[in-house]
């Protein structure tokens, strides 16, 4: 089997020469340019898995490298060598599509592990744990232009090292699109590790995040390793990123832009090579204007932007979603589906909470349904907007509304103001006690009736009795 190629280009003879030693102990056959002209040359001649470039050299400059076999459309990884402390490099690299950085003076372990990661990605067949092929089944269901868009940048993210921060309402599978990054990346077979942020006690984070020696303070019985540890090889999940608070913010970007770690208790640093991935429903730029967040932390995590859409913004997704809830929440063997003009009023909800509200409404709406059957009454979607256009009102006026809602509304009419309720819950869960009352009153208690009359399911008209305590008169 041929060995995998790489292409080094560095003007400084020194460095140069320690790269190809270290590539070539590898395993790696090595070619080496000091120019871009040179550099050229080569890559119109042959194919590599990896080319390593300096960022600066004598006809140009790295970068202009990075984007020429960014646009070739060669899948070939390129990583820059960066100036100790030049950080804005590293980034301005990423953003342009390079793999990955290393920054002077090299440390040649943490050269090796990019190395080795860099070959992974190029020749994921000769590896076990490999990523996911390009077209293989994602976790991200739809076929919306929303949802084929992003499944595209993914596609192309996961053949990079650099950080991704995504952004999306709460609800709209933040969690499931970095775990689909991780999954096409060459650290699918490493641990991913999603961490929320806003649940960390800020006195506990230090040594969550670091990890702690044994006896380094009261309580530390046994060596522990931190978040980082845990995922080194793989990828670290922050989420809900914007909760950090400053402190930690500040140790972070440390060991981000170090890619080193020192245990609570610990005297030296250990090498740690993870892939950040941070998450928030919150605007990080807001954040740094309002001195939450910390503006250099925010230019690390920050490289590549990546938006989920919200689910209002995909309801054409709305079907297959369904289905396959309603699969994972009935169980084996079980059936679950959709009566008639379930899906249609569905769509006409718009789903603040997004896919996470919309699993919940299914849950209980299967808790409520016959024979596994969701009825429109079982849906309990509350602000829903109504589906078919209101007729005008000189062609149909509208009809009175029962007496007890007239009675419930009269305080907000134009009439004389009347004091607000000092406990809205409490206003309207006596509101719904006498509609339903009303229903069971014009029925004389036949429960089935009175649900018909309000347009709910027998089961739902059963729960809320239940919970608002009404009971049929005796006799």
């Amino acid at each position: 089997m041929t060995s995998p190629r790489v292409l080094v280009v560095d003007d400084e003879a020194d460095l140069r020469e320690l790269l190809e030693i270290t590539l070539v102990r590898m395993g790696l056959d090595v070619d080496s340019a000091e120019t871009l002209r040179e550099a050229r040359a080569f890559l119109a001649q042959n194919d590599y898995g990896l080319i390593l470039t300096d960022m600066r050299l004598p006809d140009g400059l790295g970068l202009e490298l990075v984007q020429e076999v960014g646009a070739s459309n060669k899948s070939t990884p390129i990583a820059v060598v960066t100036a100790y402390g030049s950080a804005e490099n590293a980034v301005v690299a990423l953003k342009a599509g390079a793999f990955d950085y290393v920054s002077k003076p090299v440390v040649l372990d943490d050269l090796r592990v990019m190395v080795q990661s860099a070959l992974r990605l190029s020749a994921p067949s000769a590896h076990s744990g490999s990523p996911a092929a390009p077209g293989s089944a994602s976790r991200l269901i739809g076929e919306s232009a929303v949802m084929q868009s992003l499944r595209s940048q993914i596609e192309r993210l996961a053949r990079s090292m650099a950080p991704i921060a995504i952004t999306g309402e709460s609800g709209s599978g933040k969690e499931l699109v970095a775990r689909e990054i991780h999954a096409r990346s060459s650290r699918a077979g490493k641990p991913f590790i999603a961490v929320n942020c806003g649940a960390i006690p800020e006195a506990l984070m230090e040594a969550e995040f670091f990890g702690y020696r044994k006896g380094a303070f009261t309580g530390a019985a046994d060596e522990r390793d931190g978040f980082f540890h845990a995922a080194n090889g793989g990828t670290l999940m922050l989420d809900e990123v914007a909760d950090l608070p400053l402190a930690m913010q500040v140790k972070l970007l440390r060991a981000i832009q170090e890619r080193r770690v020192r245990k609570i208790g610990a005297t030296s640093e250990e090498p740690v090579d993870v892939r950040i991935i941070s998450a928030t429903h919150q605007n990080l730029a807001q954040c740094v204007e309002t001195g939450k967040f910390r503006q250099d932390l925010f230019y690390r995590l920050n490289v590549i932007e990546l938006s989920v859409p919200p689910l209002r913004e995909r309801l054409d997704d709305l079907g297959v979603l369904v289905n396959g809830m309603l699969a994972r929440l009935a169980g084996p063997g079980k059936p679950a589906a959709l009566g008639p003009q379930v899906l249609e009023t569905l769509r006409t909800y718009s789903f603040p909470g997004n896919v996470r509200e919309l699993e919940n409404v299914l849950e209980r709406a299967l808790a409520f349904a016959n024979d596994g059957v969701i009825e429109v009454g079982d849906l309990s979607l509350k602000g829903a907007r109504v589906a078919e256009k209101a007729a005008p009102a000189e062609a149909m006026p509208a009809p009175a509304p029962p007496p007890v809602a007239l009675a419930a509304a009269a305080p907000l009419g134009a009439g004389a103001p009347a004091e607000l309720p000092s406990s809205l819950p409490d206003y309207l869960e006596q509101v719904e006690r006498e509609i339903i009352l009303r229903a069971l009153t014009q029925t004389q208690f036949n429960r089935t009736q009175a649900a018909v009359l309000l347009g709910i399911s027998f089961r739902q008209l059963r729960y809320q009795m239940q919970k608002l305590d009404i009971q049929e008169p005796e006799g």
